[in-house]
């Protein structure tokens, strides 16, 4: 068996671990060595492929790279240089260029990646030999913009990287100028507005070098030096000669100016803070757009959840009108709760009786307004052929004939043909959903004597018509169902409930009908009041602008004035409750009409 020991640490000990932890140096880096960088420098080597469109080139990347610049392109040994440190403070192990969308985790150095792939595409010109180097040193300045105005061509969404790039190029540039005087203003010119014309830079963020510019070189040289490179940047990618020429050009302008123009005292220092407030304008340009990406992003983000959470929201509600219309809709017409669940006590059936027939007639009548509303014409489709069937067009015959005599080929079509095709009739689907609260009691008479007549009516009419009605108040009960048979009774029910359930009503009427889905003549009569409490009414609404937006017709019907207006519906006031049968009726044929 072994044993632990346990030894208690004193406060000098602990001082002791201290010190030995922290020593006052900094913090310990983990090393990376070359050999992690290597994978690295391949995956941008299978990137650069994309970039520059070559497949010959070979990406190097290592902590400090032997040309001293951040990056290289070497177009004899045909290979990209990358100092690793520009991924700073990122690991290798950290780094996936291959994975595309890796590089905005490190736009800097993605920036003068591209910046490289740019040279490595369009800087294909060599400078012969015994050329000018001061010449040919020349045409290397004005060849940075030059390509990065020629890989925005083919490659213009890498103009936010081409941005970063600038920051961390052209400033140590400036910062540890290798020319002097005139020619290092002229130098910066070249690197800022250059980017500017090629669309890298906007103006308004390079006004600061540009008016210094003007100020140290003077309008005309400036002008001279600007048509310099704007011609540069129309030069082919193969075309030495020419990028020569312009460097010389530009070796002659500033020879023929200089010896005229003072140099200020601190030109370095006074270009680094002109080129200092383009970055920060650019920098600050570029926060602004990236912010304002990921408010449209999260925006859209935003509103695809609200999207997917009103599916599915919808979705629920179909399963759960589905249920209530089952439950309603039962061969008993017991009264259930909106649960679906049977209600001990309540139902407003008080019985059935024969149609009188005043009734029967009202139901023969409006069958027969259905059926003319519903009926539409025939359609007719002409076509014409060069050969028959048809009728015969001699005007055409005598066009083809012509044709053919002219030794063309002949076009006109002298054959007619008409088809006619007969158009189907559209269904009805009528939803009545009446409100037999305490205050609704006149209405039961007229309203039972209508759910007959449009039941009846729709089932003489079209076999595809169905109506329903529901009575409501705190529970449901279906007067009459969903179903292609046409009724023998009337269901006569008295108004004595409390509260009210319209949404559910409607919830089961839509789904026992489909009273949303196009292709029939769809109506909803809602006989209310509509003494409703705030939650109610807003259900209830709810549901109506699902129903109206659908193309269905939502009908109320009220019998006094007290009565208040449902918002989305179309109100009618009956005075005379008897009339509600006419009422219906018509609204009925006005929605078949209007069905297309």
């Amino acid at each position: 068996m072994s044993a632990h020991h346990h030894i208690q640490s004193t406060p000098e000990d602990d001082a002791d671990l201290a010190r030995w932890d922290d020593d006052g140096a900094p913090p310990a880096q983990p090393r990376s060595s070359p050999a992690a960088w290597l994978r690295v420098g391949a995956e941008l080597g299978d990137r650069l492929v994309a970039l520059s469109g070559r497949q010959d080139l070979l990406v190097t990347c290592r902590p400090g790279p032997r040309s001293g610049a951040p990056a290289a392109y070497f177009p004899t040994l045909g290979e990209v240089e990358f100092d690793a440190r520009l991924f700073a403070p990122l690991q290798p192990h950290e780094i996936h260029p291959r994975i595309v969308g890796d590089e905005d985790r490190y736009p800097a150095a993605w920036g003068v990646f591209v910046h490289e792939a740019a040279h490595a595409a369009h800087s294909v010109w060599t400078a012969p030999a015994g050329a000018n180097p001061r010449v040919v040193e020349a045409a290397l300045l004005l060849e940075e913009s030059r390509v990065e105005g020629a890989h925005l061509i083919t490659r213009p969404t890498d103009r936010t990287y081409l941005r970063t790039s600038a920051r961390t190029l052209v400033m140590p540039d400036i910062a540890h100028p290798t020319l002097q005087g005139i020619e290092q203003a002229a130098a910066a010119a070249a690197l800022i507005l250059g980017r500017r014309d090629v669309g890298i830079l906007d103006a308004g963020e390079t006004r600061a070098v540009a008016e210094l510019c003007e100020k140290v070189l003077g309008q005309d040289l400036l002008t001279t030096l600007t048509s310099i490179w704007t011609a540069a940047h129309q030069c082919a990618d193969y075309d030495a000669t020419t990028m020569l020429a312009h460097g010389q050009q530009w070796s002659d302008a500033l020879d023929a100016a200089a010896p005229a123009l003072p140099v200020p005292e601190g030109l370095s220092d006074l270009l680094s803070g002109a080129v200092k407030v383009v970055m920060d304008h650019a920098a600050a340009t570029d926060a602004a757009d990236l912010a304002a990406q990921d408010a449209a992003a999260n925006a859209m983000a935003s509103r695809s959840k609200a999207q997917a959470q009103d599916r599915a929201q919808r979705a629920r509600q179909r399963r759960k009108a589905a249920a209530t219309a089952k439950s309603v809709f039962n061969a008993r017409s017991t009264t259930v709760h909106p649960d679906g669940t049977p209600a001990p006590s309540g139902n407003p059936v008080t019985g059935t009786r024969r149609p009188t027939a005043a009734e029967q007639s009202a139901a023969a009548r409006l069958s027969r307004a259905l059926r003319a509303a519903a009926y539409r014409e025939r359609t007719e489709e002409r076509t014409t052929s060069p050969t028959p069937p048809g009728r015969l067009n001699m005007r055409a015959a005598l066009a083809r004939d012509a044709q053919r005599a002219a030794g063309s080929v002949p076009t006109a079509e002298p054959f007619t043909h008409t088809r006619r095709r007969n158009s189907p009739t559209p269904p009805l689907r009528v939803g009545i959903a009446v409100d037999v609260s305490g205050s609704m009691r006149a209405a039961c008479k007229p309203v039972a004597s209508a759910a007959w007549i449009v039941a009846r009516a729709a089932a003489l009419t079209d076999p595809d018509s169905r109506t329903a009605t529901i009575a409501y108040d705190r529970h449901l009960t279906a007067l009459t169902r969903p179903t292609h048979r046409a009724p023998e009774r009337v269901t006569t029910f008295d108004a004595t409930g409390g509260h009210h359930n319209l949404a559910h009503a409607i919830d089961a009427l839509d789904h026992g009908l489909e009273l949303s889905r196009p292709g029939a003549g769809r109506l909803l009569v809602i006989v209310t009041d509509a003494h409703y409490g705030s939650d109610e009414t807003a259900q209830a609404v709810t549901r109506v602008k699902q129903l109206t937006t659908a193309g269905c017709a939502v009908l109320q019907l009220t019998l006094t004035a007290e009565s208040r207006h449902l918002p989305g519906t179309t109100l009618l006031h009956l005075p005379q409750p008897s009339s509600a049968p006419a009422a219906i009726a018509k609204a009925a044929t006005d929605a078949i009409r209007r069905t297309r």
